[in-house]
């Protein structure tokens, strides 16, 4: 509040062990973060402010928030929101909040759940239909990869953060299409752990879907989507033949704003030395740690084509006399390396084994990106 009054601008501070950002949204809510995280970055908690800001938009809506007329019925609205901005706080298995991309998996039966998904979809007086599994997307429609990047990650992380229910109708706000009126979430639960959604108006009514249509559409491919579930933590299927030195992968389709994530890229880990694994908890931080460097100095946004990954104000300055940007970075450290890529459409981020030559990371990194776009395309 001293920084405003004297018109400075002033978005962190840090203490000897804390990290605090802050930032206020349409002159009517501040959020502040403390984190005490050694690699904590102003990128990461920055996203985190505004993707608690998005889910408070999405649960209760816009108007509830820039024309607040009682505080005590706002605190009390927000508790709907508690589940969702706790699953931005704890430790999680995808990437979305952070790359404000959606996190996909890859099946050997998308051509059959895509057929199904979007005569679904119609039937159900819609063209906004998803197929999801633990909050990663399966399979979804056209209109849905057009929404807003950061609408469609924040429904499948609200869908992922609900309890499980065989099905929903929830009223949402789309931060960006729609921040003061409300649209439906229907969600139905195919399986245990993979839910089907469409956003619609006021028709169809939820029983109708569920008694008519479901079984219907979905019965059919029952076998195909319990082996999605199988592939779910990879995120692609075992026949996908990665180096054997890569321990997690993340690739981000540019053009669609989704991504495939994963710490665990073999099927049979024990059959490698267990003294040079990083513990999945591990990989996870390494990976965020270098994808949050890469963006944020070196992977610096595009002007030219319009593709804006992060705002520049999170983003660090080349050092005086460096005109061009980097299209390949990586880093070597004791325990394990990491390499990254930039193209027109993708962004490729490796962890290594340490014992994998420095020298040859580009070629597998060249490698895996031709895998994922030309035999798997993503």
């Amino acid at each position: 509040m001293f920084a405003n009054n004297q018109n400075v601008l002033l978005t962190s501070t840090c203490t000897e062990n804390t990290k605090v950002v802050w930032r206020a949204f349409h002159d009517s809510i501040t959020l502040i973060v403390m984190s005490s995280e050694k690699n904590a970055s102003d990128l990461s908690l920055h996203k985190l402010l505004e993707n608690v800001f998005g889910a408070m938009v999405l649960v209760i809506g816009l108007e509830e928030l820039t024309n607040i007329k009682n505080v005590e019925r706002l605190k009390k609205d927000l508790r709907s929101c508690y589940k969702l901005i706790d699953s931005f706080l704890m430790e999680n298995e995808n990437m979305g909040d952070l790359t404000q991309c959606v996190d996909c998996v890859i099946t050997n039966d998308l051509a059959i759940l895509q057929e199904c998904l979007d005569s679904f979809t119609q039937a159900s007086e819609s063209n906004f239909g998803c197929l999801m599994a633990g909050g990663k997307v399966l399979a979804a429609t056209e209109k849905w990869w057009r929404l807003a990047a950061q609408e469609v990650m924040l429904l499948c992380w609200l869908v992922a953060s609900l309890p499980p229910h065989s099905s929903r109708d929830y009223p949402v706000y789309l931060p960006q299409g729609s921040p003061t009126v409300p649209h439906r979430l229907l969600t139905f639960q195919l399986v245990p752990g993979v839910d089907v959604c469409v956003l619609c108006g006021p028709s169809p009514t939820l029983q109708k879907v569920e008694t008519e249509l479901v079984e219907r559409f979905w019965k059919p491919v029952l076998d195909p989507i319990k082996s999605c579930l199988r592939v779910q933590m990879r995120s692609f299927p075992a026949s996908v033949p990665l180096h054997h030195g890569i321990q997690g992968l993340l690739l981000v389709n540019r053009d669609f704003n989704k991504s495939l994530y994963t710490v665990q890229a073999h099927p049979v880990e024990a059959m490698q030395a267990p003294e040079l694994q990083l513990t999945l908890e591990q990989r996870r931080s390494a990976l965020r740690t270098f994808y949050t460097l890469a963006i944020s100095r070196y992977f610096t946004s595009d002007s030219s084509d319009g593709k804006t990954s992060i705002d520049h104000q999170y983003e660090e300055t080349f050092p005086n006399g460096f005109t061009h940007s980097a299209h390949q970075c990586y880093t070597v450290s004791s325990s394990h390396k990491c390499y990254g890529m930039k193209t027109d459409l993708y962004l490729l981020f490796l962890l290594f084994n340490a014992d994998v030559p420095t020298f040859s990371m580009r070629a597998i990194a060249n490698k895996t990106l031709q895998l994922f776009s030309k035999d798997f395309p993503f």
